[in-house]
């Protein structure tokens, strides 16, 4: 799929601050970068760096006085993604056989407490034999349980809350759905990126799955077609993965963003239309 992204962002700075953001599309095999812009007005030092992972893509802005400016960001993006069988490709991988880069990813985390929702996970959906299958009730159960209201949560907000609340954003749907998995002992990754046909236009989160030696794509908000994204970073959770971390006394002013489906028409993939097998972006 082909895909024209992009964002604008307005600050106000009241004194020297530091910006890092995390707004560019992810290059990579399954997702290649044909064009990109970037501009910060009026000018401003800003240098581009990687994760110490070398996946995520970050841009940090130094402001040496109060002022207001604006970032702009557009890309030209091609996607691609595996479409798997559930029954034949997306059999559970032992704690025992993981590859070490994923290791990390069964443990807590910030905002993803999973240490404290194993007994509420097991009861919900230890029963379930197939990973996958077990993955995708913890999705429907959360679209069916916790009720989506935009401005209804913070950035302080973890897994725990929402679970006690049953209300937030795509950002806690994703942060439940990693740690419920976590407690199962399945690895699980936050996804945040550009949203086709998401409505109102906005940054999207998401969660993946390690299943079968893949990660698989998870949304619990049911706001957007799996095939309609583009990656911009994974991590833990939504500390490293964040839009905007401010250090100084910087505030955001606006956000606009946009995601346009560019080429032949475009047809939703939901799980209901794939036949329950998962979508892998790799």
């Amino acid at each position: 799929m082909n895909f024209n992204v992009g964002c604008e962002l307005s600050y106000q700075s009241f004194s020297k601050s530091t910006l890092i953001l995390n707004i560019h599309a992810l290059k990579g095999v399954n997702q290649i970068v044909t064009d990109e812009q970037i501009y910060i007005d009026p000018f401003l030092k800003m240098e581009e760096f990687m994760s110490s992972n070398q996946t995520n893509r970050f841009m940090r802005i130094e402001v040496k006085q109060g002022t207001t400016f604006k970032i702009s960001y557009k890309a030209s993006v091609s996607t691609n993604y595996l479409v798997l069988n559930q029954q034949n490709a997306l059999s559970n991988v032992e704690v025992g056989h993981l590859d070490g880069n994923v290791i990390p990813f069964l443990f807590p985390s910030r905002y993803c407490q999973s240490d404290k929702l194993q007994r509420l996970a097991n009861d919900q959906f230890g029963q379930i034999e197939n990973v996958y299958l077990k993955v995708l009730a913890i999705s429907d159960w959360i679209f069916n349980h916790v009720e989506y209201i935009s401005g209804s949560t913070n950035t302080q907000t973890s897994a725990f809350d929402t679970i006690t609340e049953r209300v937030g954003v795509c950002r806690d749907f994703a942060h439940l759905g990693i740690a419920l998995c976590r407690a199962l002992c399945i690895p699980a990754r936050y996804f945040t990126g550009y949203s086709f046909q998401l409505i109102p236009q906005d940054f999207h989160a998401c969660f993946e799955a390690y299943i079968g030696g893949n990660w698989i794509l998870f949304d619990a908000t049911r706001l957007a077609p799996l095939n309609g994204l583009v990656k911009i970073a994974t991590g833990r959770d939504a500390a490293d993965t964040a839009v905007a971390s401010i250090f100084g006394n910087t505030v955001c002013t606006s956000i606009d963003v946009t995601c346009e489906a560019i080429g032949p028409e475009f047809i939703p993939f939901y799980y209901d239309n794939l036949n329950l097998n998962g979508i892998s972006y790799l």
